[in-house]
């Protein structure tokens, strides 16, 4: 008897197997950083808030390239620091998604204060250009915040908008200081180290938030963004499921 029921029961657990598909996995939520491209100031002088600051027609084209290379994405959402060159450079991404752009003041750059316009190689020669450049955690810049102070609502706004949009691929425009603040942040190093982080105009920077944490997959990338396109459905049986191989690609990006 158990010799004729065995097979049937074999084939009722297969049938049952078959028929519950699996539950569709859900991406992680991909925060995707771009500098703002390059004005008449980037490089010389520091803009800070400086308000009419606009993209050069260098900048312009720089927008536009890194517009392009974002076209293909998955993108839901478009932020922007609130201030001319990044909201230029965000209204160009953003048109390729048929979206506004939304202001995100807690991404806004640094208030430079009393250093706001200055001259680069003049700033460079005070004492506390060398705290800045050596001991950011301890710098406040004259008469504006402090590099700490900056780092914290930078995140804290980031944060946000990662909670507001979970499982999608949200852009958000902003400054060099405030990017490698925040790169400092979710890869688990001292603002002190922040300085040896590059990011520059036009980058992009894209962080994933899993369950469980978060992975830098670019940095200051400037080359092809394909890499992140959403695997196809039919791709693999397991494409829901993460592997060491996904991992280790991520990783190394």
């Amino acid at each position: 008897m158990s010799t004729t029921e065995s097979p049937a029961a074999t084939e009722d657990d297969a049938a049952t197997e078959h028929a519950a598909p699996s539950e569709k996995h859900k991406p992680p939520t991909r925060l995707v950083l771009v500098r703002h491209a390059v004005t008449a100031h980037t490089g010389p002088l520091l803009s800070g808030r400086m308000p009419g600051i606009a993209l050069s027609e260098k900048g312009v084209g720089q927008a536009e390239a890194t517009a392009q290379r974002l076209a293909k994405l998955p993108i839901t959402t478009v932020y922007a620091s609130p201030i001319e060159r990044t909201t230029q450079t965000a209204q160009q991404i953003a048109a390729y998604h048929s979206l506004d752009v939304r202001p995100l003041p807690g991404v806004i750059e640094a208030e430079y204060g009393d250093w706001t316009g200055g001259k680069i190689a003049d700033l460079a020669k005070t004492d506390e250009w060398k705290v800045v450049q050596v001991s950011p955690s301890r710098a406040r810049f004259p008469n504006g915040e402090s590099i700490t102070e900056m780092q914290a609502r930078t995140v804290a706004a980031l944060d946000e908008v990662v909670a507001r949009h979970p499982n999608e691929t949200i852009v958000v425009v902003s400054h060099a200081d405030p990017i490698k603040s925040a790169i400092a942040h979710y890869s688990g190093m001292h603002l002190d180290l922040f300085q040896r982080v590059h990011v520059s105009p036009a980058s992009v920077t894209v962080f994933e938030f899993h369950t469980y944490g978060v992975i830098m997959v670019k940095c200051n990338d400037t080359g092809g963004l394909d890499d992140l396109l959403p695997e196809p459905e039919s791709a693999s049986p397991n494409s829901g499921a993460p592997t060491t191989d996904a991992t280790a690609e991520q990783v190394s990006s």
